[in-house]
């Protein structure tokens, strides 16, 4: 047994030493291989690169398509400056040789435990050639050609070129390549003249500069240049009290925007999508010569820059996309701001509730477009939300409830399909929520983070197609420098919802666009059009900070969106500003289809309106019903009201009571608005009552010993006498009652 023990333990050792001796093998065999690539000297040194962009008719894009346009010598920078990126990226950096051995070995075993590829350890040399000659995919094979090009790097250059050639490179976030371009964006200075503090904060966006952005997360960003200030503490390249002045400093930012709107022109939201999509740095696309096609059409660009433009408000910024339904391709993008519209994620406002809420509870077949829901006050666990004008106006239809974007309805129809249930299909469409969008504010657009302009459009697209949904997007197709296809968009629509959902939903908001919160699109002409509007509010401020129009044609998805992405509340609104450019542009398009397919799944049926306005049910109308007391409403031929109404389906009941009273026949009725009486003394015409819906007491003269009176009614405007009915009294004078008058107090 020993021996055997002995033989399988012997076995295992050398399988183990054979794979060792194999790997080890391989791999050299491959870093040689990979040390015969050679450096790009143009991308270390040549800081103005740009890519190629081109149009849907493949004609290049005048934009501003340059990469970076600043660079900086290090020999002209503050000592903080480099050391801050030294301390926070690199300590070893003057004293290894393009690679930290005991960094990588900590990063294994790191990598080991987690099971994953995690933590990289690249010194500043091989981020520098990662960043001009690599993707950004963790793989051993990509790391194995990082570090024999870092190696030929480190030979052929000193380590202040690869330092400096570094921070030319380097990506700050909002179109920021290299430290001149960083310094000058976010405090409107030269690299040189950057203070410790300024020089912590960049040093430490750069890790991820979404992440720990001054713009959009402060907070992050703060902690972050904490971090790099103690660190250069611990390396004793600032003094304590140095540490604790700049700490004590806030992130005061100067933000100058680039010349030519670069940060949200079109090319630039394209290149960002393609680095996505190849996983390059737009430095490395530029390098690698790329040519990116997109979806641009230079007409409906020119004609929403034109209609932005029109509502610009200073110190208020916008932002439009337009999406082409078809192809899922976006046809036109602009934005005026100095920040990057596209990176960030607001409220979208009302402008969920088609989303989230309504279009979902359509597709579960738990409301039509008439269904009735009560504005009242609610409260739900303590969370007790109100309408813009702080009013309630009782029942109302789910049409009605939306297009003058009402709460409440919003709320309770979240309910009864529950917040899962809606987050599932705003999920389906792109929508991204926080683990701690879990309440009713849902309903409302209330998200922890929001979304972007492009998703919320992109979601709308559900509505234009029917049911189907793919996300929109910019690139059509790549192609390398040699012109060979690299990455081509094939659409891939999937079915969120049913066609007549999306239909109804349609309809419900081309009754917004008619007469609702968008109504300042009621006098287009050139297409149908359906429209949401959307506003955030702070609470007790005189002003808003969001403001959107989402509208679409049976062609395209048109999105506008006005606000202040530092929260300043200003005059904007939904119904205004947005709903003016959305209204501008289309109405400079001409369109090949017009019109919204009714699909065979949706149809019309006469509903009892009594039912309605009495019961707030929605039930089909007798078949006898007269056409006042009937209404014609949308339904889902799977969502039809089974229930008929028993209104007009019988005689109709008399509530009538007559005496003699003082010599006077005294006759009382209790009439119901939607018949008609006729009364008649002793066969004789006496008077017609009809609309009225209040007890009503008549009295006739009575001069004789006995007479009849008699009382006639059918259902108004019926001429069907199989529904008439009739009530008779016989009086006489035996049955006189006399009552005293009332006495006068005063003389």
């Amino acid at each position: 047994m020993k021996k055997i023990v002995k033989i399988c333990l012997l076995s295992f050792i050398l399988v183990g030493i054979f794979a060792c001796v194999f790997s080890g093998t391989f791999v050299t065999v491959q870093y040689l291989k990979y040390s015969a690539i050679p450096l790009n000297t143009e991308s270390l040194s040549d800081p103005s690169l740009s890519v190629e962009v081109f149009s849907f008719e493949n004609k290049p894009i005048k934009e501003e398509n340059q990469v970076t346009t600043h660079s900086c010598k290090l020999e002209t920078l503050n000592p903080h400056t480099k050391e801050a990126f030294i301390s926070i990226e690199d300590k070893e950096f003057y004293n290894h040789k393009g690679i930290n051995k005991k960094r990588i070995a900590k990063a294994m075993v790191n990598n080991i435990k987690s099971m994953s590829l995690k933590e990289g350890a690249s010194t500043i040399s091989q981020q520098l050639i990662k960043n001009t000659h690599l993707s950004s995919e963790k793989t051993f094979e990509r790391k194995l050609k990082e570090m024999a090009l870092t190696k030929k790097l480190e030979k052929n250059y000193s380590k202040d070129e690869i330092l400096e050639s570094y921070l030319n490179v380097i990506f700050f976030g909002n179109n920021c390549y290299g430290l001149e371009s960083a310094s000058k964006y976010y405090f409107g200075k030269s690299a040189k003249d950057l203070d410790l503090s300024e020089s912590c904060t960049l040093a430490g966006i750069i890790k991820s500069p979404s992440r720990y952005s001054p713009i959009l997360h402060y907070d992050n960003c703060l902690k972050r240049r904490n971090l790099v200030l103690s660190e250069m503490e611990k390396d004793g390249k600032i003094t304590t009290d140095e540490k604790l002045t700049a700490e004590k400093q806030p992130i005061t930012l100067h933000i100058t925007q680039p010349d030519g709107n670069k940060l949200n022109s079109y090319s630039q939201a394209s290149i960002d999508e393609a680095s996505k999509i190849l996983n390059l740095s737009a430095k490395q696309i530029a390098i690698g010569g790329y040519h990116i096609h997109t979806y641009l059409n230079e007409e409906k660009q020119n004609a929403l820059k034109t209609s932005l433009s029109q509502e610009k408000l200073d110190d208020i910024d916008n932002a439009g996309i337009v999406i082409d339904a078809k192809t899922y391709g976006i046809s036109a993008y602009y934005a005026n701001s100095k920040f990057k519209t596209m990176d960030a994620k607001r409220q979208p406002a009302s402008c969920l509730k088609p989303l989230l809420v309504y279009a979902p509870a359509l597709n579960e077949d738990v409301i039509s477009p008439s269904t009735q829901i009560l504005d009242e006050p609610i409260n739900i666990s303590g969370y007790q939300p109100t309408n813009v004008n702080k009013k309630f106006s009782g029942y109302m239809s789910v049409t009605d409830a939306v297009k003058n974007s009402i709460n409440i309805p919003a709320i309770k129809v979240l309910s009864y399909i529950g917040i899962d249930t809606g987050k599932q299909y705003a999920e389906k469409l792109g929508i991204g929520f926080d683990e701690k969008d879990t309440s009713y504010t849902l309903a409302l657009g209330g998200m922890t983070y929001g979304v972007n302009l492009k998703t919320l459009a992109s979601g709308y697209t559900v509505f234009a197609n029917n049911g189907d949904f793919d996300e929109a997007k910019f690139v059509q197709y790549i192609t390398d420098k040699d012109g060979k296809l690299v990455y081509i968009h094939k659409p891939n629509p999937q079915m969120v919802m049913r066609e007549d959902s999306t239909y109804l939903m349609t309809n419900i908001l081309q009754e917004t666009a008619k007469t609702g919160t968008a109504r300042k699109l009621s006098d287009i002409t050139n297409t149908e059009i359906a429209s949401k509007t959307g506003t955030v509010g702070k609470k007790n401020a005189s002003g808003n900070t969001d403001a959107y129009n989402i509208a679409y044609t049976p062609t395209e998805v048109i999105g506008v969106w006005f606000g202040t992405l530092d929260n300043t509340p200003v005059k904007i609104a939904g119904g205004n500003q947005p709903t003016n450019v959305v209204k501008s542009y289309v109405k400079t398009q001409e369109y090949e289809k017009t019109t919204f397919d009714v699909p065979s799944s949706v149809t019309t049926a006469k509903i009892d309106s009594l039912e309605k306005e009495e019961n707030h049910r929605l039930v089909l109308a007798s078949p006898y019903a007269p056409e006042r007391y009937t209404e014609e409403c949308l339904f889902s031929r799977f969502n039809m009201p089974s229930d008929i109404s028993k209104n007009f389906v019988e005689k109709p009941q008399i509530y009538a009571d007559c005496k003699v009273e003082n010599n006077q026949i005294v006759l009382t009725l209790s009439p119901q608005k939607h018949l008609e009486y006729q009364i008649f003394k002793d066969d004789v015409p006496y008077q017609n009552i009809k609309d009225k819906h209040e007890k009503l007491t008549l009295r006739l003269n009575f001069s004789e010993n006995k007479t009849n009176i008699k009382i006639l009614t059918k259902y108004a405007n019926s001429e069907d006498d199989r529904f008439a009915n009739e009530k008779t009294f016989t009086l006489s004078k035996s049955q006189n009652t006399k009552t005293k008058p009332k006495t006068k107090w005063y003389i």
